[in-house]
């Protein structure tokens, strides 16, 4: 059984701690539990991190959370010590932009 790159990728990700970026541009970090091979994706201990430029970064809890696969743009692993050394509370920025995905 062949895995494709990027199952390859996420079966090394289990467990580990993720930032997903969506299509309709939320921030969303939690640990891997599981994922199939449409790429949905199960994350626990989730939360979203909500962006504006008037306000500090909003932490919202999402606790377990499914991710269709067919909504996710961008996975990476998080590196937790780096991400622990901003203030998110400091912190200000654009929410991000939904992509737009033209179809013929």
């Amino acid at each position: 059984h062949h895995l494709t790159p990027m199952a390859s990728t996420l079966a090394e990700w289990t467990g580990k701690t993720v930032t997903v970026i969506t299509c309709d541009g939320r921030s969303i970090i939690g640990q891997l539990r599981g994922h199939d091979q449409l790429q949905n994706l199960i994350l626990s201990n989730s939360h979203e991190r909500v962006y504006s430029i008037d306000a500090p970064v909003e932490m919202v809890p999402l606790g377990l959370y499914v991710i269709r696969g067919d909504n996710v743009v961008i996975i990476s692993e998080l590196d937790e010590d780096l991400d622990n050394k901003f203030d998110l509370t400091a912190l200000r920025g654009e929410p991000l932009q939904p992509v737009a995905q033209n179809v013929l």
